[in-house]
């Protein structure tokens, strides 16, 4: 495996955090807990809080991977890149947004709407 191969394994893996522990959350696990006690729903919390942190780390993986393959690649000019990372952007304010606003949850569907549309760019500019 040649060390790109890594470095988009990585890219991919962090995506795979990212957006999949976004479709565990909206399908499985915030389901469960409605109507749910509250001392239940510290535990949905303390989920969320933890799955926060590992998003962080996934974007740091992401932002590291994606800037590296930008350069190898020589893919900057790129307007389907520019156009990903003007929304990476975007779900990085909304991100510091939430997390100011913890209880606005509309901003956890934009979040999830946008990181969409940024994995949908991702492939079409491995293509």
């Amino acid at each position: 495996m040649s060390t790109w191969e890594v470095v988009r394994l990585l890219h991919l893996l962090a995506v795979a955090f990212f957006v999949g522990g976004q479709l565990v959350m909206v399908a499985a696990i915030v389901p469960a807990f409605r109507g749910a006690p509250e001392h239940e729903r510290d535990r949905l919390r303390r989920i969320a809080r933890s799955f926060g942190w590992g998003s962080l780390v996934a974007l740091g993986v992401l932002l590291a991977t994606g800037a590296a393959m930008a350069d190898e690649f020589v893919r900057w000019d790129d307007e389907k890149l520019q156009a990903k990372l003007g929304l990476v952007g975007l779900v990085t304010a909304l991100i510091l947004w939430h997390t100011r606003r913890p209880n606005q949850h509309w901003i956890e569907g934009v979040v999830f709407l946008v990181s969409l549309a940024i994995t949908w760019l991702g492939v079409a500019l491995a293509h």
